[in-house]
């Protein structure tokens, strides 16, 4: 991406080729939607017809994957809009301080009420997402001494000891910076919530909800098509510790996958992007 385009609104200069390939640092937590929203709304561009895919690291699951993993999302999940308590003031029963706007406790499936925000969740288009992944599963993955010395920790996950590999699973974002295990258990819980059982919380951000949240609005302006929106994301830590370390020391700790995830990202997303260049007449209709 040889060349360059201020856009007002952007944090950094959108870079671009001569084939039609355009990327932009979006930023992070939920003012990337903002970014990405004043570059939908820039009058120099027609993304009428234009392909996206969000690409960044992640924390990942150790239920479902390991570091240097990559994970297709099938929905984004909003892991923003809550009530909230201090965990130290909830009751003895409940497993986090977080339920769902209209709820009494985070025991009991909530009634949410109309004047709730929504979407919580957003779908992305199944035969897209189908498709790249039938187009990177058999993706060969990197891995290095660091990531596979860490996953060894993670006794009694499999997923985690397992080799990096490519997957359906989806983006949980939220713009605080959430580790440990009651605190996956509630994305778990919130992504079962707002996906009626559908969704597996596979990969945590602080990016996905509020670009997702752009591209949908813009998509109603008719500027985008959201059924032609891809997430994808590489898992560069752990979203808990191993047993035997803090959530507070595993939060702060260097990320050993990083390397891994850097490279996955490159690996599993450029054969999309290729496909779609190289082809353009077939996927542009």
């Amino acid at each position: 991406l040889n060349r360059t385009l201020t856009v007002p609104g952007l944090d950094h200069p959108v870079r671009f080729n001569d084939d039609g390939v355009y990327g932009v640092v979006s930023g992070t937590t939920v003012r990337a939607g903002l970014q990405i929203l004043a570059l939908g709304l820039d009058p120099r561009f027609d993304l009428s017809q234009t392909y996206w895919l969000v690409n960044g690291i992640a924390g990942v699951s150790p239920h479902l994957g390991t570091e240097g993993s990559a994970a297709w999302a099938r929905y984004v999940i909003d892991g923003d809009i809550a009530y909230e308590i201090d965990s130290a003031e909830a009751p003895k029963d409940w497993p986090y301080g977080i339920m769902a706007l209209g709820n009494k406790t985070p025991l009991t499936p909530p009634v949410i009420p109309d004047w709730a925000p929504k979407p919580m969740a957003w779908r992305l288009n199944p035969a897209l997402v189908n498709w790249a992944f039938q187009l990177t599963q058999s993706v060969e993955l990197a891995d290095d001494a660091a990531a596979k010395a860490h996953r060894a920790e993670y006794v009694g996950f499999p997923a985690a000891l397992a080799t990096p590999k490519v997957f359906l699973g989806d983006s949980f974002g939220s713009c605080r910076y959430w580790h440990g295990a009651r605190m996956q258990q509630w994305a778990d819980d919130w992504t079962r919530l707002y996906t009626g059982g559908k969704g597996t919380a596979a990969m945590s951000n602080m990016e996905d909800h509020g670009i997702a949240n752009a591209l949908s609005r813009l998509d109603g302006l008719k500027k985008v098509d959201f059924q032609r929106v891809l997430f994808l994301r590489t898992g560069s830590n752990f979203s808990m510790p191993p047993a035997g370390q803090t959530a507070a020391e595993s939060m702060v700790a260097e990320y050993a996958g990083m390397i891994p995830a850097l490279e996955a990202a490159w690996r599993v997303g450029s054969p999309v992007v290729r496909t779609l260049v190289k082809d353009w007449e077939k996927y542009s209709g």
